[in-house]
């Protein structure tokens, strides 16, 4: 009988624990919510684009897959972001703005 108590307390101990560190780690931000300042740089990519909604939403996801690279300026080069150039679509176009 006087082991019930010493279990109860390790059992307790352990749950708590386990609880607590798996509230810690879900308040960490997801990868896909970090945004790597896209907004900013998409609307310079975008500025004088003719479709500008659509410009910024490719060129944001974009910018999310390649970590915040992002060409500098609407008429910049992709070749300044190696991964932003390489995306493709299913049809195998250029993906990003």
């Amino acid at each position: 009988m006087s082991h019930l108590p010493v279990s109860f307390l390790l059992i307790a101990t352990l749950l708590f624990t386990t609880v607590d560190s798996a509230t810690n780690a879900s308040s960490a931000p997801s990868p896909s919510l970090v945004t790597f300042g896209c907004d900013a740089k998409c609307g310079k990519r975008c500025a004088n684009a003719g479709y500008k909604e659509r410009c910024l939403q490719y060129c944001g996801i974009c910018c999310n897959k390649c970590q915040g690279c992002v060409p500098s300026t609407p008429y910049a080069n992709k070749s300044e972001c190696p991964c932003y150039r390489d995306l493709k679509n299913s049809k195998g176009t250029t993906k990003c703005p």
